[in-house]
């Protein structure tokens, strides 16, 4: 389990970003991303973010750190359960196609159309000539969100396998983290190699001039956040935009006590 302190809770690895030097890293961060924000509805583009990688490798926890503080109304996080009886007769990239950004907004896909290439691939959740098409059809399904305007962000979240299995045991311990494990997750963890060879096959057929792939080392994963956010953020185009000054003129009286004369309450 490794060194605890005397609170019991374990000790920072060497090298490792702390959780307030982490904090004090990302609070800039978010002022920028906020600025894109404002720089997307000025302009009306849209931006898509796709986050992968292997179980526990931190997707939830750095979308998250984007979100967290955007609009909700304006940015939006897709993470999509399994395909539906109807949806899996459909054409693969449809279920998808409803969670596309409109204009001035952000998609941020908790995995994507990527997992045939990953999981279902892996799984035997699909064929073999399923899982080729999808590799011929993606990068040209990405052309042409590009063609049109779409600014689309790939990445690839690395986590190896001793640091995998500490993160599943945390999972197994804590009550609240629990939900994140599946049946799959149990299988797949005995799949490490053969994800990785999956992933090696995907980089290769998608990692295209227009919509390329970036990896993060995620080992640690406040670094690891840190160090995506401060990508995105370098690859998006010139984003300021001139704010509009907000005055807020006197009330005109003291303020007023909220009252209500009905039988109910406030709790306190």
């Amino acid at each position: 389990m490794g060194k605890r302190d005397k609170k019991g809770q374990p000790d920072k690895p060497a090298g490792r970003l702390g959780k307030g030097e982490y904090q004090e890293h990302l609070a800039p961060l978010q002022i920028e991303l906020n600025e894109v924000s404002r720089w997307l509805q000025h302009t009306g583009q849209r931006l898509v973010v796709l986050v992968e990688g292997r179980d526990t490798a931190g997707k939830g926890g750095v979308i998250a750190a984007i979100a967290e503080t955007l609009n909700p109304r304006q940015c939006r996080v897709v993470a999509l359960p399994k395909p539906t009886d109807r949806e899996a007769t459909q054409w693969y990239f449809q279920r998808y196609v409803p969670h596309l950004p409109a204009a001035g907004e952000i998609a941020l896909f908790d995995r994507s159309w990527y997992n045939r290439a990953g999981v279902e691939a892996v799984m035997g959740f699909c064929t073999e000539h399923e899982t080729r098409r999808f590799l011929q059809q993606a990068p040209r399904f990405e052309r042409m969100l590009v063609d049109d305007g779409v600014l689309l962000f790939k990445y690839w979240l690395c986590v190896d396998q001793a640091e995998q299995e500490q993160r599943f045991a945390e999972r197994q311990a804590d009550p609240r983290k629990r939900w994140k494990l599946s049946p799959i997750d149990l299988q797949a963890r005995t799949r490490y190699a053969d994800y990785g060879l999956a992933r090696d096959r995907m980089l290769a057929a998608t990692h295209k001039r227009w919509a390329p792939w970036t990896l993060v080392d995620f080992n640690d994963q406040h670094r690891g956040r840190i160090t995506m956010i401060r990508h995105l953020l370098a690859h998006i185009p010139e984003r300021r935009v001139p704010e509009t000054p907000i005055e807020f003129p006197p009330l005109g009286h003291k303020p007023l006590v909220e009252k209500y004369t009905g039988p109910l309450r406030p709790l306190r």
